[in-house]
C-alpha cells in the first residue's frame, strides 16, 4: 500500500515536494501553534480525528448520539471488514520486519518472509469465520509479500553492502500505528496514523471503501498533531484506496498538499462539533441517510 509507482513517484518529487516547500502556509494554521487561536481549543473536550473529519452523516447527528446521548451502537460490516483489513496491514508490516531483522543481510531470500498462517490469522480475525472477509485479507497479505521481496531484492541488487536497519528503512519506511497525543490540539491523546518518509514528512490513511472528499480532513489533523508535537512541517498527504476486482488488488492513490484550506475546515469542524457536544444541541435527522449508518435505527 505504501510504495509509490514510478509515475507517482515522479509526481511527488517533481511536482508536489517543490510546491509543498515554495507555497505559503499561514503560521497560525501550523500545529506548532497550538497554544493560540485560532488552533486552540475553545472548549475541553478531546475528539477522535475520524470524528473532526467524518462526514457520512450530512448533519453529525451520529456524533451527537454517540458523544452527547451516549448511545454504543454495533458495527456494521463495512466497519468490521475495514479494521480486520487495517489490521492485517499492520500485522504484515510488523511481522516482516521483525523477520528480517533477525535475517543475515546475505541470507535473505524470497523464503523468509512468512504467509499469513492460521495463527497469524486468528490475531485479525478472532473467530475465522467470515470467508470472504478471511480471503481478502490472505489476498491482502500475499500482494504485499511480492512487493515486499521485489523491493528488498531491489534494493541488495543495487546496495552491496548495505545493513538491515538501512535496507528496512528503504524497503518498508512507514510506521504502523504511529501513536501521537492530539491533547494540544483539543483531540484525543490516543491517536494512531501511519506516517511515512519518501524524501520528506508525509501522512498515510488507507481506506477500503468508496472514495470521499473529506478524508483528506483525516490526513489533515494528523498533519496538524505531527506538527504540534514535533514542530516540523509536514506539508505532504496522501490516502490510499485498495480495491479487490477478482483475484487483483487496484490501487487508487490522492497524494496532496496539506495547504490552508484544508487545515482551517479541520479545524472549522473541530470548534463546530465541540460546540455541538459542549451545548447538546441535537442537529435533526438528515434528510438522507446512507442504509449501512451503525446508528439507523437509533436515529430513525
Amino acid at each position: 500500500m505504501y510504495f509509490l509507482n514510478e509515475e507517482e513517484r515522479l509526481y511527488l518529487n517533481k511536482s508536489l515536494i517543490p510546491q509543498s516547500r515554495e507555497m505559503y502556509i499561514d503560521q497560525d494554521l501550523r500545529g506548532w501553534n497550538w497554544q493560540r487561536p485560532p488552533l486552540e481549543p475553545v472548549y475541553d473536550i478531546k475528539l477522535g480525528v475520524f470524528e473532526v473529519a467524518n462526514n457520512y452523516c450530512p448533519t453529525d447527528r451520529d456524533l451527537y448520539l454517540r458523544r452527547v446521548l451516549n448511545i454504543e451502537t454495533v458495527p456494521n460490516q463495512q466497519m468490521i471488514e475495514g479494521s480486520i483489513l487495517h489490521d492485517t496491514l499492520k500485522l504484515f508490516i510488523t511481522e516482516t520486519k521483525k523477520e528480517l531483522y533477525s535475517t543475515e543481510i546475505d541470507e535473505i531470500g524470497d523464503s523468509d518472509l512468512s504467509d499469513l498462517t492460521p495463527e497469524l490469522m486468528k490475531t485479525v480475525i478472532p473467530d475465522n469465520k467470515n470467508n470472504i472477509i478471511e480471503e481478502k485479507a490472505k489476498k491482502l497479505w500475499d500482494f504485499e509479500k511480492q512487493r515486499v521481496i521485489f523491493r528488498v531484492q531491489e534494493v541488495l541488487s543495487r546496495q552491496p553492502y548495505i545493513g538491515i536497519d538501512a535496507l528496512l528503512y528503504q524497503v518498508l519506511p512507514v510506521v504502523v500505528e504511529h501513536k501521537l497525543n492530539g491533547s494540544f490540539l483539543g483531540l484525543s491523546p490516543y491517536l494512531s496514523t501511519d506516517a511515512l518518509n519518501f524524501s520528506e514528512p508525509m501522512v498515510v490513511d488507507i481506506k477500503f471503501g468508496k472514495k470521499r472528499k473529506f478524508h483528506r480532513l483525516s490526513v489533515t489533523g494528523y498533519a496538524l498533531v505531527m506538527e504540534a508535537i514535533y514542530s516540523f512541517p509536514v506539508n505532504l498527504g496522501f490516502v490510499v484506496y485498495p480495491k479487490f476486482k477478482n483475484k487483483r488488488i487496484l490501487l487508487e492513490r490522492d497524494i496532496f498538499i496539506i495547504g490552508d484550506e484544508l487545515r482551517q475546515k479541520f479545524i472549522e469542524n473541530r470548534d463546530e462539533k465541540m460546540r455541538m457536544i459542549y451545548q447538546e444541541d441535537d442537529p435533526g435527522k438528515a434528510d438522507e441517510c446512507y442504509s449501512s449508518c451503525p446508528y439507523y435505527e437509533e436515529c430513525r
